[in-house]
């Protein structure tokens, strides 16, 4: 039996991908190189550092290519792979929501904490933190909103494949029509500044949905509207800010009634969740 056709080793792929994305300016193109790798091969990364002279069977190395070309152009690791893990679940992605990021992963800590028995995700995006909550916190009942009628549909489909559908409510609106009674609403709204989006990378700003980003001159637009309309129907709001927001949302929190208010930094010390309680 003739053997399989391959288009080299696993270290000349690797090494020569990791090289051509690093000339491109992606910050971790080694790291990028495996993922694709193993996603071609269907080998894991531990195996790609185990065997680097194994070779790369043809078709695999077709489809990495194709792969390393996509990310030449700037395009999410996430999105080429589909999915992006977040805390203990795996949710599918694409151009229609964000993709998940480690600091949003704090308003899921804090509404572990606080253990509330309804709790409403505002712009739920792919339903990360809503599912997420859902995953961990089966006794909650859990509502996600977003005014995307195309992120949504990417919402409900992980909902669905992560057995969660009959766990959390999806609603298209800011807020649902007579909602009301929430112990908790947690909002990963958009609060990049427009002076601030030439500044971003281009894996967010030729690739990520733009309306779930931008928000004003000072991003502030949507949390502005969001935090009025939460205050009357919910005990607490916390929100995921941009940096240096923290004190600019504290006083809009103050101002709508929200007499106490917490900041929580992410792991780069930065105040990344603000938390009014009534």
């Amino acid at each position: 039996m003739a053997a399989a056709a391959t288009t080299g080793s696993v270290r000349d792929a690797l090494e020569g991908a990791g090289d051509a994305l690093a000339a491109v300016g992606v910050d971790t193109p080694r790291l990028d190189a495996e993922l694709l790798l193993a996603e071609a091969t269907g080998w894991d990364r531990a195996r790609l550092a185990a065997e680097p002279e194994t070779g790369v069977p043809a078709s695999a190395g077709r489809q990495f290519g194709e792969m390393v070309r996509r990310r030449l152009r700037r395009e999410p690791v996430a999105y080429i792979l589909g999915r992006k893990g977040f805390r203990h679940i795996e949710l599918a992605v694409d151009r229609r929501v964000l993709i998940p990021r480690p600091e949003t992963e704090l308003l899921v800590e804090l509404a572990l904490e606080t253990a509330p028995r309804r709790v409403l995700d505002m712009g739920t995006g792919s339903g990360a933190i809503a599912l997420a909550i859902a995953d961990e916190a089966p006794a909650c009942e859990v509502i996600a909103t977003d005014t995307s009628a195309a992120a949504l549909p990417v919402a409900r489909a992980n909902a669905e494949r992560l057995g969660l559908a009959d766990r959390v409510e999806f609603v298209e609106a800011m807020l649902p029509p007579d909602v009301g009674g929430l112990d908790l609403i947690v909002a990963n709204l958009p609060y990049v500044a427009e002076s601030e989006w030439g500044g971003l990378e281009p894996e967010v700003t030729g690739w990520e949905p733009r309306e779930a980003l931008l928000a004003g001159p000072d991003g502030l637009d949507v949390i502005r509207v969001a935090i009025p309309l939460a205050a009357a129907v919910a005990r607490s709001l916390a929100l995921e800010v941009g940096a240096g927001q923290a004190p600019a949302v504290g006083e809009l929190l103050f101002e709508a009634g929200f007499a106490k208010v917490e900041t929580r930094p992410d792991l780069a010390g930065i105040p990344r969740v603000v938390w009014g309680s009534q």
